[in-house]
């Protein structure tokens, strides 16, 4: 017996001629300083290190969790790769930095072409709303590690900001402002629990939901939100003392991340609007409000602070570039927390 590659599951010339296909949407996103063609064993970035006075290279990997189980449940692919890059993008931008490049990673049991097509279609869009090119990325052919449709994803980003620009959160200071910027909806965070309670309330994810007037599959695979341009423009304007990206964790557990000690901060959690999506699964799960506000990002996917007269300004100019800011809270003297009220 002559046993081959393709025998053991894994088909190079499929994978192939994938790659083929996506050359196309991948050049899309490339600017003058990728270097390197698709293909190469390894890619390159022309960084304008003349632009800077002392360059700090920032990074950042992340996934997307268990919301690629509902895009694989509905068989909808072609948003999660947004999701992949937000993810990424936005931690980077924590930092002021500005994305330069995104790297994908693409695991799967049986490579299924238009699968994998509308996954990088997502991940290229993710990228040109990040402005960041993709240069480069990697999928595996792995039998026997995922069941049949399943796949998995990790994303790599890597940015660029001015040392003396950079933000930490060691520049908070008490009198503060804290500046929330919506969210799209769940983002890509808590979805084991939204899983379980579609699972013990016997939903489907077509269900349609009169709150969200769309099914909640649809609700669910919203993507996540990318912050790049309008927290890149609050920084070219404003002082900002430091950004917080509401990931895992929620407000509580990503707010306390870039707050000094000897500071607390104080949120109104009635000075925005709360999407019905988290009322829902709320009342659904009967999940109590604190753990909500613990696991969720309960609207706001991003935090900017801020020095207390620089408050209206950043709430105009996020109007200019398309978004809304609500002031939710400052930064008062006592022991480092966070409290919601």
């Amino acid at each position: 017996m002559m046993l081959s590659y393709k025998d053991a599951g894994v088909d190079i010339e499929k994978a192939d001629r994938f790659v083929q296909e996506i050359k196309g949407l991948v050049k899309s996103t490339f600017d003058k300083n990728v270097i390197t063609p698709i293909g190469g064993f390894a890619a390159a970035y022309l960084l304008e290190i003349a632009k800077y006075k002392e360059p700090v290279i920032t990074s950042s990997t992340d996934g997307v969790g268990t919301k690629l189980k509902i895009a694989q449940i509905m068989d909808r692919h072609d948003t999660i790769g947004i999701d992949l890059v937000a993810m990424c993008v936005n931690d980077l931008v924590t930092t002021t930095s500005k994305p330069l490049f995104f790297l994908d990673y693409f695991a799967t049991g049986r490579l299924k072409p238009e699968v994998a097509v509308d996954v990088v279609k997502g991940i290229t869009e993710g990228c040109r709303q990040a402005e960041c090119a993709l240069i480069g990325g990697e999928t595996a052919e792995m039998p026997g590690m995922y069941g049949e449709g399943e796949y998995d994803l990790a994303g790599f980003a890597v940015g660029v900001v001015e040392r003396e620009k950079m933000l930490d959160g060691s520049k908070t200071e008490e009198g503060d402002v804290l500046i929330g910027i919506p969210s799209s909806g769940v983002h890509s965070n808590g979805y084991s629990l939204v899983r379980k309670l579609v699972e013990i309330k016997g939903y489907s994810y077509e269900d349609r939901i009169e709150e969200f007037g769309k099914t909640l599959g649809e609700e669910l695979l919203t993507p996540t939100k990318i912050y790049v341009k309008p927290v890149l423009k609050l920084a070219e304007e404003l002082p900002l003392h430091g950004i917080a990206h509401i990931t895992g964790g929620g407000i509580p557990g990503n707010l306390i991340r870039v707050i000094n000690k000897g500071l607390k901060a104080v949120i109104n959690k009635n000075s925005w609007d709360v999407p019905p999506v988290f009322r829902w699964i709320m009342e659904e799960g009967n999940v109590p409000e604190e753990e909500m506000f613990r696991t969720f990002n309960m609207g706001i996917g991003m935090i900017v602070i801020l020095p207390e007269e620089s408050a209206e300004r950043a709430v105009k100019i996020l109007e200019e570039t398309g978004e809304k800011g609500y002031i939710i809270g400052s930064l008062k003297r006592g022991e480092r927390s966070v409290e919601i009220v």
